[in-house]
């Protein structure tokens, strides 16, 4: 098991630098690779650093032997199944490493009385959110019912579509958080618009999302090669799903085109395999690695069978070659995972 990651206090007005050049940069901005890792072998079980949560899952529908939700009226393109469930609650794992043991960077204050969590998955990030602020009411919401039973008493969680109009009062919240939506909304305005209108004067709403298009800073990962190929396919893929994976670059502008101030946009490296000298770094890019190897799969198998029209046999082949490509230690890649947050501003006294 993964070593526990401290949730360290989040109400910093300035976050931290997740690649600070005096420790895990060249001067150009580059994750510095340790030359010792090519000489040593990756991994070969994966086990140890996956998290199950005992969890009770709705009734889903079945495709190319995977499960997916089947609630609401938008499809969600990746499935809702055990495998699933432990990979999420792996990445919650992953990115709160990469965030420096932060589960959000927005300076919302120590005293948060409700948040809301949109997508919550497993519900890993309301639990521990519930935990860091015992007094607050902390809602996490999903098409899919595969959170735990057991769970804070401040901490519940309801089915239901992001992308549908929201039951809520507005102005109701004083803080909205997303992860990993990238790829599942076809309305990010509305989507933008919803969750302005939903935070109390003074609240925040933070994204963090991955934008998954692949490099390297030393040219080892080069086009035509299969992360290079499975990359251009997923945007392919998602575009044509309705779904365009570039949605992390335009968030920071549908916040400020709703009102929210104070917008602040970071982008972040999120290596991929144990390259980096830097130690946490390192074992952030391990997390991915596993993450890749064991959910490429589910990330790949909905999209490119419906939207690419793809064979279940083309897209499980090109998939060896992936993974191959996954565990190359003489391949640096990462892709870029964006942190944006911004504040409904207080409403102006009527004179």
């Amino acid at each position: 098991m993964a070593d526990p990651i401290p949730a360290i206090p989040a109400a910093a007005s300035t976050p931290p630098s997740a690649f600070d050049a005096t420790t895990s940069t060249t001067p150009s901005g580059a994750i510095e690779i340790d030359s010792e890792e090519a000489d040593s072998a990756y991994a070969s079980s994966t086990s140890s650093y996956a998290t199950s949560i005992a969890s009770e899952v709705t009734k889903g529908i079945y495709e190319n032997g995977r499960r997916y939700h089947s609630y609401g009226q938008t499809q969600y393109a990746f499935p809702n199944d055990e495998a699933e469930r432990e990979r999420l609650d792996m990445q919650h794992a992953m990115h709160t490493l990469l965030m420096e043991g932060r589960f959000f960077w927005a300076p919302i204050g120590p005293a948060p009385q409700r948040i809301l969590d949109l997508g919550t998955g497993t519900g890993i990030w309301a639990i521990d959110v519930a935990d860091r602020f015992p007094s607050a009411q902390v809602i996490g919401t999903d098409v899919s019912s595969i959170q735990p039973s057991w769970v804070p008493p401040n901490c519940q969680f309801e089915i239901d579509d992001a992308e549908q109009t929201w039951v809520y009062a507005s102005q109701s919240f004083d803080f909205i958080h997303n992860r990993n939506f990238v790829c599942s909304i076809c309305d990010w305005p509305k989507l933008v618009k919803q969750s302005f209108e939903h935070t109390k004067p003074g609240g925040w709403v933070e994204w963090q999302e991955k934008y998954p298009e692949f490099r390297s800073d030393d040219g080892s990962l080069k086009p035509g090669m299969p992360l290079f190929q499975w990359s251009e396919a997923f945007f392919q893929a998602g575009n044509k799903f309705g779904k365009s994976p570039s949605s992390p670059k335009l968030l920071k502008g549908l916040m400020e085109d709703v009102g929210f101030v104070d917008v602040e946009e970071h982008v972040l490296k999120l290596p991929v395999g144990p390259w980096p000298k830097d130690e946490r770094l390192k074992k952030v890019g391990m997390f991915e690695m596993m993450n890749m190897l064991e959910g490429v799969g589910a990330l790949s198998m909905m999209l490119f069978t419906r939207a690419l029209g793809w064979s279940r046999e083309k897209v499980e082949l090109f998939l060896v070659d992936v993974r191959n490509n996954v565990k190359d230690r003489t391949v640096h890649s990462y892709y870029s995972f964006y942190v944006v947050y911004g504040r409904r501003p207080e409403e102006k006294p009527v004179k």
